[in-house]
């Protein structure tokens, strides 16, 4: 006898959703081509989210650094694939050289990378994006998600800021891609601070110094010629000489200016910097990344935000 002339429609459903659940569970979720953490290891999971393959490692680069040089496990996500991020190349190429660009920066950082299959400057906060998101976040098991503020310049970077706002709660609703186990805890969700003044400022919750791999993390930028010493988008062909001297001069160039955008957060959000590096520890940081806390997901105190951040002595 069929299952739907025993029970009524809804009811199968349900005994069907429920089913899913229990295989789901059975089997251990893994991420295409990434190399999953061992289960209760006692060891963070950070899971960060950008538009383009670039904007997590300009945003957490360091602190990224920082928590795999501990042992926690870190994956950054572009949710799109840069294809039209350049001013000279576009489509397929330049989605498959910034691949390989932000790949040899993850190296260096230490860290896993995954790159979604949306096409750049077409990222919409459809339905199925918000099941990838989704899907990611519990198959990492996060314990913090990060990604950009919902007002800014770029609608892919908007769109992604909703999306990682709508799986803050759908993480934990077991019917919502039952295919993958809902999280019994909600992680905590935090933004990467910005220069939008509208309709509020970034006011961070937390700053951390990145002094000890800031030489790593500009190694890291430094790798994606496509998008900084070439220009992206907006770039051209003077920007990037052919000749080696002038390319050296380029690169150099493009160093020095991150140097003075980590320098520049750390003055600006110096007395939050205070607030995390007591007395003249605060003096002696350099360079800087900050984050704030989402209204979203779970509210950590002071001591969960250590123990997320476990870089203060």
């Amino acid at each position: 006898m069929q299952l739907h002339s025993v029970l009524p429609r809804p009811a199968a459903l349900v005994a069907f959703l429920a089913l899913l659940l229990l295989l789901a569970s059975t089997v251990r979720a893994a991420i295409p081509g990434i190399t999953m953490p061992p289960a209760n290891d006692g060891k963070l999971r950070i899971i960060a989210f950008g538009a383009h393959p670039d904007d997590c490692e300009l945003q957490v680069g360091g602190t990224a650094a920082r928590w795999a040089a501990a042992g926690h496990h870190v994956l950054l996500v572009s949710v799109t694939n840069g294809d039209i991020g350049h001013w000279r190349e576009a489509g397929g190429p330049l989605a498959i050289r910034r691949k390989a660009e932000v790949d040899a920066a993850h190296r260096l950082l230490g860290i896993q990378g995954v790159v979604l299959d949306n096409h750049d400057g077409e990222l919409e906060p459809t339905l199925e994006n918000r099941r990838t998101l989704t899907r990611l976040i519990r198959t990492w098991n996060a314990d913090l998600v990060l990604g950009p503020r919902t007002n800014d310049y770029h609608p892919d970077h908007r769109y992604t800021g909703v999306l990682v706002q709508d799986a803050a709660f759908m993480v934990t609703v077991p019917f919502f891609c039952p295919d993958v186990p809902a999280m019994t805890k909600n992680p905590v969700f935090m933004y990467y601070t910005d220069r939008f003044q509208k309709p509020a400022p970034s006011r961070p919750d937390i700053v951390i110094s990145i002094d000890p791999v800031i030489e790593k993390k500009l190694d890291a930028l430094a790798v994606m010629v496509s998008q900084f010493a070439e220009g992206g988008a907006n770039g051209s062909a003077a920007l990037y000489p052919a000749d080696a001297v002038g390319q050296r001069a380029r690169q150099r160039q493009v160093r020095e200016n991150f140097h003075r955008r980590y320098q520049a957060i750390a003055l600006r959000f110096a007395q939050e910097l205070a607030a995390w590096y007591p007395g003249p520890a605060a003096e002696k940081v350099k360079h800087a990344e900050a984050f704030e806390l989402c209204e979203y997901g779970s509210q950590p105190d002071r001591a969960a935000l250590k123990r997320l951040f476990p870089f203060f002595e």
